[in-house]
């Protein structure tokens, strides 16, 4: 990594912001996302309205990247508008400015570290540190990233985890996520009121459900793919966590579009300050970052993604718990040896079945 720091300078001429371009990417996917939750709420037939609940939560997705890109001040920096407009969009998208703010900023600046990358992220423990572990903390480890954990998105990181558990630890500086809690149960009641089971269903369950499961999956599989890797203390850097521990999500043009260009993760994490529609150009520009570890959407790659749990760091990867048994036969006298690891430590480490 000892050209890492000029391959940062190199990509700050990128970070310059197109004011009038900004703008027409917000409110062209808010008018956009308005009318699909028009067309799911009042479509005659059921299938056209589902149809259009399902292109919501596509557009929801999208808004809610370019939310990001606004919070980290690449686009519209100065626009007191945008700062309203965005916070209130916070609120209705379930991630109040407050608590997003500060657990993603830990994240971009704990990517990939052993210790203290659980916040603002999924949690990762070694597999040394996990076999220590008591049964119970490996069953919620393990629970913290299981599939149905991540389809669940909607009510399990962003209803409890981005709302409630904020509000709960804090409520004085997270107001905002009160404020979230208390807007969705009003939409919903008003939803119910006028469009009755269906306004709820298409026009705000549905879509919620699909763009926070999409958008659980997205920000796991962009740290938790095959070639990832994590350090600890001194052998951590910057770009190395954004070179080396932040995927390159390979997708077309039309899933592109509806993720904002969130896939060219390792470049938003080398200079979050970049827009969101200039991604694309400083990979196509700077050859040191197009090689990236790579993963996409097709079934067999969401697969390997979602077998990995742990980091071994003997083998220096990421495995999954069959291995974890087979290295614990192979070496059981290592497995159990000290080692600087996440997690609580048990006398009697177990593997759930």
């Amino acid at each position: 990594m000892k050209n890492s720091q000029p391959l940062i300078q190199a990509t700050r001429p990128y970070t310059q912001d197109t004011t009038l371009l900004s703008w027409w990417h917000v409110l062209s996917t808010f008018l956009l996302l308005v009318g699909c939750l028009c067309g799911a709420i009042l479509a005659g037939p059921l299938w056209v309205g589902a149809g259009f609940s399902v292109l919501a939560s596509l557009f929801l997705l999208r808004l809610f990247v370019i939310y990001h890109d606004q919070q980290h001040h690449a686009i519209l920096a100065h626009s007191r508008l945008a700062e309203i407009f965005m916070r209130i969009f916070g609120i209705y998208a379930l991630s109040a400015s407050s608590i997003w703010r500060s657990s993603h900023n830990h994240h971009h600046h704990h990517n990939s570290r052993l210790r203290g990358s659980h916040i603002g992220s999924f949690p990762i423990m070694t597999t040394r540190g996990f076999l220590k572990a008591t049964r119970s903390a490996q069953r919620t480890y393990l629970f913290s990233r299981h599939p149905l954990f991540i389809l669940s998105g909607y009510f399990t990181l962003f209803l409890m985890g981005m709302c409630v558990q904020p509000f709960l630890r804090d409520p004085k500086r997270h107001l905002d996520c009160l404020a979230a809690l208390i807007v969705h149960a009003v939409i919903g009641f008003l939803l119910f009121h006028y469009w009755g089971l269906r306004g709820v269903l298409l026009g705000q369950t549905l879509p919620h459900f699909l763009t926070y499961a999409i958008g659980s999956y997205l920000f796991y599989a962009q740290h938790n793919l095959p070639g990832v890797t994590f350090h600890d203390k001194d052998d951590w850097t910057y770009e190395k966590a954004a070179l080396e521990s932040s995927g390159y999500l390979r997708t077309g043009a039309i899933m592109r579009y509806f993720t904002a260009n969130i896939g060219y993760h390792h470049v938003h994490h080398l200079n979050a300050k970049i827009p969101f529609y200039r991604l694309p150009e400083v990979m196509d520009a700077l050859p040191a970052l197009q090689h990236p570890i790579v993963t996409s959407l097709s079934p067999a790659d969401i697969q390997r993604c979602l077998r990995l749990k742990l980091w071994d760091v003997e083998t220096q990867k990421m495995v999954g718990l069959r291995e974890v048994k087979k290295m614990r036969k192979a070496r059981p006298a290592a497995m159990s040896a000290a080692e600087p690891a996440a997690g609580p430590a048990s006398p009697r480490p177990s593997i759930p079945g």
